[in-house]
């Protein structure tokens, strides 16, 4: 049996969260702030790529923000067209997507690794997969039709929902020499680390939840209560018989979804985001789902950042895909 005081000091930082969270909400005020008035977009939301940089400029940044690709040339007129429509659609997002433009005359290997058969074309990378998205020039309404779906499919289908520090205004949070002012739910968000170092399980979790309710946002309470939360799954369990469980019953949701929680408990991080994403590789169907949110749960007790995180997205990307 799990004891109830059990902490998750050695999976997350808290404190570091917290400041994760300050700059992240700074960053989607500065992303707001540049939609509504039209400012341009950030340079950085629209960025050339060459095969040295592919690696780390697409395959990387993919599992933080979906990125599209848009393969062109020079000698290309509909790519004319295409190019400034989809430049000006990576401002009005904001940053819930990012285009890499990628010469096919200057990048044969690219243009052949993805069969693209005509240009312009346009792809998209999430969590290191790519996806067509379509070919030839297309009417803006299409294409912010083909956006919304890629957005919100790699919302729900990996938890990747943009990148905010790309956003104007928010380079450089970190290195910032003025304090940061109290937030109007610090004590509260106090009081429900308190309770959850306490092993007061469920006033952790009513905690968290009255400040999301008020604050549906706030990455601290969002983190705070998926760790009160889990720690309340894996009370009372019986590690010997869940273990068994999940041995003799591999494609058993429930039974790896139990395992898993325990794995994240004690620590073996790979270990519980490996046993999920096999798990969705087995399972279809309403299992399938089950595995998969459950593994984004999870994600939420870690925190998006976490290069463990980043590897396991990849993973469950290639078994869906």
């Amino acid at each position: 049996m799990q004891p109830r005081n059990m902490s998750m000091s050695g999976v997350v930082d808290l404190a570091a969260v917290k400041a994760a969270g300050e700059a992240k909400q700074k960053a989607e005020k500065a992303r707001a702030d540049a939609a509504r008035t039209g400012a341009p977009a950030p340079t950085r939301l629209v960025f050339d790529v060459d095969e040295a940089g592919f690696q780390q400029e697409v395959l990387q940044r993919s599992t933080e923000v979906p990125v599209v690709i848009d393969f062109w040339a020079e000698w290309c007129e509909p790519c004319k067209q295409l190019g400034p429509i989809l430049e000006k659609l990576a401002g009005e997002y904001a940053g819930k997507f990012v285009l890499a433009k990628i010469d096919v005359d200057t990048n044969q290997a690219l243009f052949q690794q993805f069969g693209v058969q005509g240009i312009p074309a346009v792809f998209a990378v999430v969590a290191g997969q790519p996806v067509p998205l379509f070919q030839g020039a297309a009417p803006e309404a299409q294409i912010r039709q083909v956006l919304d779906q890629l957005v919100q499919a790699a919302e729900q289908q990996f938890g990747i929902v943009g990148a905010p520090a790309e956003a104007a205004g928010a380079e450089d949070v970190e290195q910032e020499e003025a304090p940061v002012p109290a937030g109007p739910y610090d004590s509260a968000l106090a009081a429900a680390h308190e309770a959850l170092d306490a092993g007061d399980l469920g006033g952790a979790v009513r905690a968290y939840q009255n400040v999301l309710n008020d604050d549906p946002a706030n990455a601290e309470a969002k983190l705070g209560l998926a760790q009160a939360q889990l720690l309340e799954r894996v009370q009372g369990l019986d590690p010997q018989q869940v273990r068994k469980e999940a041995a003799d019953s591999p494609a058993s949701p429930a039974a790896q979804i139990a395992a898993a929680d325990l794995d994240l408990v004690g620590g073996h991080v790979e270990d519980a985001f490996g046993r999920l994403v096999e798990t969705v590789r087995r399972t279809v169907g309403e299992d399938r789902e089950a595995a998969r949110l459950h593994l984004l749960s999870l994600f939420e007790v870690i925190g998006g950042d976490d290069p463990r995180v980043v590897t396991a997205r990849s993973a469950l990307a290639r078994v869906l895909f």
